[in-house]
């Protein structure tokens, strides 16, 4: 039997072990509230001066190649993959048609030029006309001066008896038919003249080339010069082809659509931002970019350029019909197109379609939600198309200068 000295100097053990729980309870809460802190504060100072979201896509220029005029293909010089430069030919078409109708279009120019010549040349033909009709009229004058003088001399020798009555009646027939071919040749006058005014009203203030009847001929051959350079396609743009569809064979109506070209130095990034996100987001605001091509190791900086008009419910092709008695509230999102650095683009190329992480820094909020200013140049442009018609003024006057005639 243990004395009652023993049974004091032994501790319980629930007595010795509630200091180490409690200390241990202690430092748990303590390293709760540091990490709510921590998060705190990270939520305050960093995390809600970004805007992120891994629903952002790569986008870009598809660029179709398509006929402005029909044929049939009789060659196809690029394929999915290549790479074309701006102006390189990428589908031929049969040219047979366009040439039977450009001989066409310079034959007509060549008659129109020779028939407007005849009409300045018809009117020094009618001014002649002209004086030729004044002289008879002249000479119809000077045949009734000499009928009436006939006529008086027979009057005053009728009452002698020195004529007969005959050679009077003779004598007043002579001046009624001068009267006639006096009235005739003043009829001939004013219809000569009305001939040269009509005609001059067909070639005043213009000259051979500059005549209506030879513009609208050059301007048929331009358009018959024009369809015989469209059976050639050429690329807008540097770019890779994709979507070929063309076939060698295939009869094709102009707008069809037989080739794309993608230039992948004009990318950008579509992320689609939760409403609740669009808040803070303004135009020019920095974003990082990563793609699930290269991962983390590969980073991108763009810039906010603008932000979308609508949610793509709204642009859908069957528009969601929320007036319903069924209804489940969707949370929405509004694309921001993000600009990208063309020289990390062109070291870490992209594709159309890519998946993209975006974060945006929306701590500066100096910008604007919407664009207030209208573009002061082209989003995309080429000049390729403008060759096309250069050949065709020359044809022009080379067609117009061989049918002037000696000068």
């Amino acid at each position: 039997m243990s004395t009652p000295e023993a049974q004091t100097s032994s501790p319980s053990p629930s007595a010795a072990g509630n200091p180490a729980r409690k200390k241990a309870l202690l430092t748990l809460t303590t390293v709760v509230v540091l990490v709510g802190l921590a998060w705190t504060a990270y939520e305050w100072l960093v995390a809600s001066h970004y805007e992120s979201t891994d629903n952002a896509y790569v986008q870009g220029n598809v660029i179709q190649i398509t006929p402005q005029i029909g044929g049939t293909v009789m060659a196809i010089l690029a394929d999915d993959t290549d790479f074309v430069k701006a102006g390189q030919a990428l589908v031929k078409l049969d040219p047979a048609d366009a040439q039977v109708a450009l001989d066409q279009a310079r034959a007509a120019l060549a008659q129109t030029v020779r028939q407007v010549r005849t009409l300045y040349a018809n009117n020094a033909s009618l001014s002649a006309q002209i004086a030729v009709r004044e002289a008879d009229v002249v000479r119809a004058q000077t045949e009734i001066s000499r009928a009436t003088d006939d006529l008086g001399r027979r009057q005053s020798l009728i009452q002698n008896g020195a004529i007969s009555k005959e050679e009077l009646n003779h004598a007043q027939t002579q001046l009624a038919n001068g009267k006639n071919a006096l009235t005739s040749a003043l009829a001939g006058v004013a219809a000569a003249r009305q001939q040269l005014i009509s005609n001059q009203t067909l070639t005043d203030g213009t000259t051979i080339d500059k005549h209506p009847s030879v513009q609208a001929a050059a301007a048929k051959l331009r358009e018959a010069w024009l369809a015989t350079q469209r059976t050639a396609l050429p690329a807008p743009v540097d770019g890779f082809v994709a979507r070929r569809t063309a076939q060698l064979g295939q009869r094709v109506a102009a707008g069809t659509p037989l080739m794309s070209v993608i230039p992948l130095n004009q990318l950008w990034v579509d992320a689609n931002f939760k409403e609740v996100q669009l808040r803070n987001i303004r135009i020019g605001q920095s974003v990082k970019l990563s793609a699930d091509l290269y991962g983390k190791k590969v980073e991108y900086s763009g810039q906010v350029a603008g932000l979308g008009m609508g949610t793509g419910s709204a642009f859908a092709l069957l528009p969601a019909q929320n007036a319903t008695g069924n209804w489940i509230k969707v949370v929405q999102r509004v694309p921001v197109r993000v600009t990208l650095d063309a020289a990390q683009v062109a070291q870490n190329p992209l594709r159309i379609g890519l998946s993209m992480l975006a974060t945006v820094d929306v701590s500066k909020q100096d910008g604007k939600m919407l664009a207030s200013a209208p573009r002061n140049a082209a989003a995309v442009q080429t000049t390729v198309y403008e060759a096309l018609d250069a050949g065709a003024a020359e044809e022009v006057r080379r067609i117009i200068a061989a049918n002037m005639g000696r000068p």
